[in-house]
């Protein structure tokens, strides 16, 4: 890469946008049953529990995919920007397995199948997306996220606006994308002029990793906003479908208003990179979970009306839930030792998703017990609460001062 090209940062906004689009593409399969989860719950007579596995078999898949990625050292071997093209591919034929599926076993198993694929596009786009910037770094992962988080509402958009066709077109869609977002990732991608050192997940440093106090908080903090991002993510639509607000409005407002709430997690992400890189990623974590967890902790009340209201807190909730992501990734990279940020990056990210199957499994559970979706998203609460805390108490730590040069 020349020196005149470092110098130009337009170029490097420009490969930023454009990896962006390749994502939003991707990410598309990550919800692709989610959205069509009615459907799928009356062609099979799935129980609730059976039917939080249509989401959960991507996050195990994509666990899975991830840790066996950093094992061989792929992102190594393999070009990054080929190596996403390969695994858009295979997320999109993964994903349209769901259209012949002949039994639920087999539509896990595609969606295990979606989720591990996935693995060899999102974590190589941090990286690479990272390669691009030293100063605003912040701010670009968090594009990236503000990319995964628009594909995943786009099946939701899809549902909405296709309420008179077959589900398989929610499907087909998302695999057609995916395979635009290869052709992306294959021709029009590249890594910057900062190229990372090699680092990658080792067991025997699991031990140093997890000793690291301030490491240990960033992951306190990570743990918290994932048990509560990917439960409301994944059910939203079927509380939404549930409330008494919506009742009296068309049969694709649930599904618009999903898609509305999800979505506003782009503003949310970039309003995150910025006040990261601005004001310290402590303080815009926290605030962050602090935000999303009173919206956690008051929806039940907006369940029943009215609508307005209702919207109101989704949409706050749905920007404030993702808008930390990528902030979390940042502070590891800048707290840990360089020889351990492979490993580091890996643990967090795979404890995290870990969570998320957990928090997914818990919700149709609680709304079978108490009879209602209601109140169900009170039991997401804990989780910023305590990532909000440990942030917090990193705050207080002098070695916060590695964060966002300086800014805590």
């Amino acid at each position: 890469m020349s020196a005149t090209t470092k110098g130009e940062p337009q170029a490097h906004w420009r490969h930023l946008a454009i990896l962006c689009l390749a994502v939003v593409l991707s990410m598309t399969a990550w919800f692709s049953a989610t959205a069509v989860g009615p459907e799928l719950v009356s062609l099979w007579s799935l129980s609730p529990a059976m039917s939080a596995w249509l989401t959960n078999g991507v996050q195990i898949g994509f666990v899975t995919g991830a840790l066996l990625s950093s094992f061989v050292n792929l992102p190594d071997i393999v070009r990054l920007n080929r190596l996403m093209a390969i695994a858009a591919l295979v997320a999109a034929l993964a994903n349209a397995l769901l259209l012949v599926a002949p039994s639920p076993a087999m539509a896990m198993a595609s969606r295990v199948l979606t989720g591990m694929a996935l693995a060899g596009v999102y974590p190589p786009a941090m990286k690479l997306a990272a390669t691009w910037f030293i100063k605003g770094r912040g701010l670009a992962l968090g594009a990236v996220i503000a990319a995964l988080t628009a594909g995943s509402a786009l099946p939701h958009l899809t549902r909405a606006f296709s309420g008179s066709l077959d589900w398989q077109v929610v499907v087909i869609s998302a695999s057609v994308a995916l395979i635009a977002a290869a052709i992306l990732f294959q021709t029009a991608i590249h890594e910057g002029p900062y190229p990372f050192s090699r680092a990658v997940f080792r067991l025997g440093q699991i031990r140093d990793v997890l000793r690291d106090r301030n490491l240990l908080l960033a992951n306190l903090g990570y743990f918290g906003h994932m048990w509560e991002l990917y439960a409301m993510w994944a059910w939203l639509l079927t509380y939404l479908r549930a409330a008494p607000a919506l009742a009296d409005l068309s049969p694709g407002a649930a599904s618009g208003l999903t898609f509305a709430a999800i979505a506003a997690g782009v503003v949310g992400c970039f309003a995150g990179g910025i006040l990261s890189d601005r004001y310290g990623r402590t303080a815009t974590t926290a605030g962050m979970m602090i935000t999303s967890g009173a919206c956690a902790a008051f929806i039940g009340f907006a369940f029943v009306g009215p609508a307005w209201l209702l919207a109101l807190v989704i949409l706050i909730w749905g920007a404030s839930i993702i808008g930390d992501s990528a902030q979390f990734s940042a502070a590891v990279t800048e707290l840990s030792d360089p020889r351990l940020v492979g490993t580091a990056l890996s643990l967090q990210m795979a404890i995290g998703f870990l969570l998320t199957v957990g928090a997914i499994w818990l919700m149709p559970v609680l709304a079978e017990a108490l009879d209602s979706w209601q109140w169900v998203f009170l039991f997401l609460v804990p989780g910023p609460a305590i990532g909000a805390g440990a942030m917090l108490a990193l705050r207080r730590n002098p070695a916060s001062l590695k964060l966002a040069q300086g800014r805590r």
